[in-house]
């Protein structure tokens, strides 16, 4: 603010001129007080919104060969870029998902104890089909066809249509 010689405030200083100090203050704790808010509110929206699913590379894969897997046990395998899991349930069928959770893209693994498959980051649960049971996930695991051939396990993506 302009002063006279005096030390005075100068009432004749023409209005729009640089900003005063109290109004430069205040424009740099609102500015701070609207980054900090969308520091917290960014993740805050990552949580609640999960992320769009990406496509997982070839429609083939093999998962493994016949005799990998016991009774009431699963195994993760490679999907193109992303990892699958191919189950083998009590009653000796294969059963295969993707093994990216719906909600945070966190690995999902089987857990015999409970016979569904289980994600540990937010204690997430699904059925052997992959639909969700408990938990965030928002919607269910994508499922693959299962195919022995000779003494190989063929994964092979479902077509839509």
């Amino acid at each position: 603010m302009a002063t006279s010689g005096s030390g005075m405030a100068n009432a004749n200083y023409p209005s729009g001129t640089p900003i005063a100090r109290r109004g430069f203050v205040e424009l740099l704790l609102g500015s701070g007080f609207l980054a900090t808010a969308a520091a917290f509110i960014y993740p805050v929206l990552r949580y609640i919104v999960p992320p769009q699913t990406a496509d997982l590379g070839g429609d083939s894969v093999v998962a493994g060969k016949v005799g990998d897997l016991k009774p009431n046990s699963g195994k993760i395998f490679r999907f193109g870029s992303r990892p699958g899991l191919l189950i083998l349930t009590a009653e000796g069928e294969y059963r295969a998902m993707s093994a990216v959770c719906t909600h945070l893209s966190c690995t999902v693994q089987y857990r015999p104890d409970l016979k569904e498959v289980w994600c540990a980051c937010h204690n997430g649960a699904y059925g052997l089909d992959g639909r969700n049971i408990s938990g965030p996930p928002p919607r269910p695991l994508q499922p693959f066809d299962v195919e022995v051939r000779g003494d190989e396990i063929f994964v092979t993506r479902r077509r839509e249509g």
